[in-house]
């Protein structure tokens, strides 16, 4: 049974998502399905199908399929639309094997959003992570090519901005990434695979934009989450104190999880070709330290305060350096997007979430 937290949020964006016929009889491709934002694509996708009738085709490639059958156990009905392919996007015959394995189905919708986002990660294999993104986006847009593919929407990261020198990031104001930094594989990759898109759609004519998205939390983490947000979220539920190991003064972009499936869904209608969109809510800007406070405060009602651990070599923790980034979010408003979820209202329904699903 769907966690009910997380139903009413894919109810919500069902309710409000005001494109829905042009999505009728549609095939959508989506890789890192079982990724915080990949799943909840699918899923409200698949609640979509099942309560509108809509003979939508949704297929999620993933590398371990245990794990995806697993996350959507709840929305493997007939209704639903549903279909788990095993693959990995970095490998050579992606491409074909979608083909042979899909012989008769025209893909009109790819969501790619399959890469390395942990921080531990980034910093231990580098060049992996460099590889995902490069060799997967590659492959994808090519899938987008070889099918004509109404929208591929890449998902990007507000990481890639780098340190920049403004009140208000637009998308066209990029900054300085460090490459001395091992930990800019990231960064420097997503900037790659956008400018791969521009590209691609250049070239080719493929129709695709790139969602950077800000920091996306909400009901449909998994148990393994250890982001910041979860962090914060378990030391309420546990009545423990929220422990920093900097001090915190990185400037957050946060949107909830919500906010950000309908922004992607608005992409795939009016999202204009080659281009990039911040997805942000800009009323939810705020440093990591006041976030904390923020959550001992208002959420955790004072039973519980900030304590400051800061180890000698915070680099070997693969923190991302303090940056000082305030996402402006109007090229998205222009499409119609207005964010409605708080960063106080995002804690309550995830914290909601987590106790119902016996996350701690």
């Amino acid at each position: 049974m769907v966690n009910e937290v997380l139903l009413k949020d894919l109810c919500y964006i069902d309710n409000n998502f005001e494109y829905k016929d042009d999505l009728k009889g549609k095939t959508f491709f989506v890789t890192g399905a079982t990724g915080l934002v990949g799943s909840l694509f699918v899923k409200a996708l698949a609640m979509m199908n099942e309560r509108n009738h809509m003979n939508m085709r949704i297929i999620a490639l993933v590398r371990n399929t245990k794990k995806a059958e697993d996350i959507f156990s709840d929305f493997m009905s007939e209704e639903c639309g549903l279909n788990i392919l095993a693959g990995d996007v970095t490998d050579d015959g992606i491409v074909d094997k979608v083909g042979c394995e899909l012989p008769d189905v025209d893909i009109n919708y790819i969501i790619h959003g399959a890469c390395i986002t942990t921080s531990k990660i980034m910093v231990e294999q580098p060049v992996d992570t460099i590889r995902t993104s490069i060799y997967g986006t590659e492959n994808m847009l090519e899938l987008a090519r070889k099918y004509n593919a109404d929208k591929m929407i890449y998902l990007s990261s507000m990481e890639m901005y780098g340190t920049v020198d403004s009140a208000s990031v637009t998308e066209d104001r990029l900054g300085y990434v460090n490459l001395a930094n091992v930990r800019s594989c990231y960064p420097e990759s997503k900037r790659m695979c956008e400018c791969m898109c521009t590209s691609y759609a250049k070239q080719y004519g493929v129709n695709v934009c790139s969602a950077r998205l800000a920091q996306t939390f909400g009901p449909g983490i998994f148990p393994t989450e250890n982001r910041i947000f979860a962090q914060f979220a378990k030391s309420v539920i546990r009545k423990e104190n929220i422990v920093l190991h900097t001090r915190g003064l990185s400037e957050g972009n946060y949107c909830y999880t919500t906010d950000v499936i309908l922004a992607l869904l608005l992409l795939l209608i009016k999202g204009q070709k080659g281009e990039s969109y911040n997805v942000v809510n800009e009323a939810c800007h705020t440093t990591i330290a006041d976030m904390a406070k923020m959550v001992c405060h208002n959420i955790a009602d004072d039973d519980i305060e900030v304590e400051f651990d800061l180890p000698e070599d915070i680099a070997t923790y693969g923190y991302a350096p303090d940056v000082k980034l305030k996402l402006c979010g109007d090229k998205l408003k222009e499409l119609g997007f207005t964010a409605t979820v708080g960063l106080e209202e995002a804690y309550r329904r995830l914290i909601a979430y987590m106790k119902t699903s016996n996350m701690c």
